[in-house]
């Protein structure tokens, strides 16, 4: 763990019992939830690194400003606290809140784009994506190569392709109405975007006179990283890169439930006030009034302490060691995982760890599946389920990573937990020849990792 911070950097003062099951009622569990993981019940998992959305714990200065909320519908003084919070932090002074991250993408889509307009971004996370092709248009990723190799250990793997940027723009120079940089790069490992690359990024789609928004759930991680590697910006608070980040984008979005250390909630910042009016439009028709949008007033009082929790030096601090160091544990024990670490997990590379199964037998969904029946982890898969498409002749297209996430929620879990997560994970890892493939027998047409059927493969199949 860092060693300017070796320890949680904070008390430990309410629990909650985790669930001790045996194997075989996780074998029966996962039978009866057709082996997808989203199926089981929260009380059949010990461990879990599903995601880090929502998940975490809210300190007691949240749940003190939580009872001070002003729960009116119109003009709430919990709206300004967190209006005035945004702006601070970000230097836009036009906020609306969602209930959550897809809610704003969904706003977004709506209002800014049309049928067979192109959205490029580094990457698009799996519901930016789906909404953008759910009106028609293309959401294209343009990351730099490196980002495609789980072995590279270059620091900024989440860059933008800058010589790909310029060639796409001039090819489809009228038809973009957005730019968009994902800090950090969940689809790839959750690595970083560097400071150098926002600018570049901004300074080429300025020129060009594109809108340049940022999708923020994890941006505070991304500061975090850029304080730490990034060649002229070591001593530089967070906040203070986080503000200069946010000074060359024209709007962002962020689902609150990861960097903004809260249970639910979202927002849409913008400077752009023809923009905004359209915004509150459609928001007040799928979210709610303009000063509470999808949120309670205690859930935008939560986040507006939570904001400048999430920009602490030393929890963040705490939290990259976190992960780190439970890379650092399935490493040492064989097991092959996505480097550099990012923030928020740890990915497991399931072609190295099974080489031998085609990616059509889901390789990743297979691990995520020994992990739970071995020890009650739950994980996730980022690969050929969540990313996976076919093409116009029915056959499946794989993305260039098969990953399985371990995601950690954030002030949750202590090292001992993790070093019992590593543990499993590093048994799986030595009984991978008697890993199984799936295939899925159900699943709809887009996001079907939330809710597809599998079956695991028999002999000869």
């Amino acid at each position: 763990m860092n060693n300017e911070v070796p320890f949680e950097p904070f008390r430990i003062k309410t629990i909650e019992p985790i669930p001790i099951t045996s194997r075989a009622e996780r074998v029966r569990w996962l039978h009866e939830a057709d082996y997808n993981l989203f199926r089981l019940r929260a009380e059949q998992v010990t461990i879990d690194l599903l995601t880090d959305s929502g998940t975490g714990a809210m300190s007691a200065a949240q749940w003190g400003a939580m009872l001070q909320a002003d729960e009116s519908y119109a003009g709430a003084r919990s709206f300004y606290r967190l209006q005035e919070a945004v702006r601070d932090i970000t230097g836009m002074p036009l906020m609306v809140p969602t209930h959550q991250g897809r809610a704003a993408e969904q706003i977004l889509c709506h209002v800014m784009l049309q049928v067979g307009s192109r959205v490029p971004s580094n990457q698009h996370f799996d519901t930016t994506g789906a909404n953008i092709e759910a009106v028609r248009a293309h959401a294209d990723e343009l990351v730099i190569e490196e980002a495609h190799d789980p072995q590279n250990l270059h620091p900024f793997k989440g860059n933008m392709d800058l010589d790909r940027l310029a060639a796409y723009v001039a090819e489809h120079r009228g038809n973009i109405p957005l730019a968009c940089l994902t800090l950090t790069n969940n689809s790839g490992g959750g690595q970083p975007v560097s400071l150098a690359n926002v600018r570049a990024v901004s300074a080429l789609l300025r020129r060009e006179g594109i809108p340049f928004f940022l999708d923020i759930a994890r941006y505070a991680e991304n500061c975090y990283f850029i304080q730490q590697r990034e060649a002229g910006q070591e001593g530089r608070a967070p906040i203070e890169i986080a503000r200069e980040i946010f000074s060359l984008a024209d709007g962002c979005w962020m689902s609150a439930k990861k960097d903004g250390l809260v249970n639910i909630g979202g927002f849409i910042a913008l400077r752009d006030s023809n923009l905004y009016d359209q915004i509150c439009q459609r928001l007040i028709l799928t979210e709610g009034f303009p000063t509470y949008g999808g949120m309670a007033g205690y859930s935008m009082e939560a986040l507006a302490v939570g904001l400048y929790e999430g920009l602490d030096e030393h929890y963040l601090a705490y939290r990259i060691a976190q992960a780190h160091d439970l890379g650092a544990r399935l490493k040492a024990g064989g097991v092959p995982i996505l480097e550099p670490v990012g923030g928020h997990a740890v990915y497991i590379d399931a072609r190295r760890f099974l080489p031998a199964m085609p990616q059509s037998y889901f390789p990743a969904q297979a691990i995520s599946v020994a992990m739970y029946i071995e020890g009650g982890v739950r994980t996730v898969e980022i690969g050929s389920v969540m990313f996976g498409r076919s093409d116009e002749a029915g056959s499946e297209q794989f993305p260039a990573l098969d990953l399985v996430r371990l995601t950690l929620p954030r002030r949750t879990y202590t090292s001992s937990h993790l070093n019992y997560v590593a543990d499993v994970g590093i048994r799986v890892y030595k009984q991978r020849s008697a890993l199984v493939g799936l295939r899925i027998t159900q699943a709809p047409p887009a996001l079907r990792h939330f809710t597809a059927y599998f079956a695991q493969l028999e002999v000869g199949e």
